[in-house]
Formats: structure tokens, sequence, C-alpha cells
């Protein structure tokens, strides 16, 4: 199993949802924000991003980063569902 940094985060960590088209932002939890992007259309999600409370490591950085991108909420969305059903 390949280790991605979203494993860490726990579901009821505060965040936000945003959207880079300028649509109103999500404010709950990485739960939360996983539910709604795993409703997104494909264009949507595209477009959105997760602002963390707390930044996570990234492979090969020195420093660590706020923003978790499409591919990284999806793992969450993946997550979500193996730990669901």
């Amino acid at each position: 199993m390949t280790y991605h940094p979203t494993s860490a985060i726990p579901w009821d960590q505060p965040a936000t949802l945003i959207d880079l088209e300028g649509r109103a932002p999500l404010i709950g939890t990485i739960g939360d924000c996983a539910r709604h992007f795993a409703i997104f259309k494909p264009h949507a999600r595209d477009q959105a991003r997760v602002l963390l409370t707390q930044p996570i490591h990234r492979a090969g950085r020195k420093t660590r980063t706020w923003i978790l991108e499409p591919f990284e909420i999806e793992q969450l969305v993946a997550r979500l569902r193996a730990e669901t059903h």
C-alpha cells in the first residue's frame, strides 16, 4: 500500500473547500469537504482545493503545505469510501 500524506489527516480536522472559479466556500471538516467533493462534476473537481488548518508534509519538499490539490482530495474520497464500506 502506498502512503499518502492525506491518510494522516483526521476526519474532524477543520478545513475549507474552495473553488478557483469563485463559488462560495464550504467551511467544515475534512470529512465534509471529501463528501462534497465526491458529488462534484468533473469540471468542478478540477477547480476545487481544500485549505487546511494544519499543513501536511510532502515528500521531496522542505516545507509543509496548506492546500490539497484535486488528486489529493480524490485520495480522501477513496479513503472515506474504504472506511465506510
